[in-house]
């Protein structure tokens, strides 16, 4: 994907609080993930650096097509994976923990074959 850990989950934070229409500002963040102000800021300015993010006059935060197409991704492998610990027997708690952990470093085979095994098995 080319991004780094902490730039995904900002991204996918910002898809998060943005649905159902909510407007997104830095203060949402820093309040959503308890991080401080100044390092939201500076993500922020990264994340706009490199066309994940645009922010308009009023300070509210736009993914872009390539920010939110790396949120969304993110953001479904964090559901199919907590899910599937769920499933497993893991606790809701644990497995959601987890899942944040490993949605950021499994690889696209690895997960395109727990998604095939998954549908497989609903089948």
């Amino acid at each position: 994907m080319g991004t780094h850990e902490s730039a995904e989950n900002y991204l996918e934070t910002i898809l998060l609080l943005s649905q159902d229409g909510n407007q997104v500002r830095s203060i949402d963040i820093v309040n959503e993930l308890d991080y401080s102000k100044p390092s939201v800021s500076v993500a922020m300015k990264h994340l706009r650096e490199n066309g994940h993010i645009e922010i308009d006059n009023d300070g509210y935060i736009i993914l872009t097509e390539k920010g939110r197409k790396i949120a969304e991704s993110m953001y479904e492998r964090h559901m199919l994976i907590s899910d599937w610990l769920i499933f497993l027997g893991v606790d809701k708690k644990t497995a959601i923990n987890d899942a944040c952990k490993m949605e950021h470093d499994i690889s696209e085979q690895s997960f395109t074959a727990i998604q095939k095994h998954i549908q497989n098995f609903r089948r």
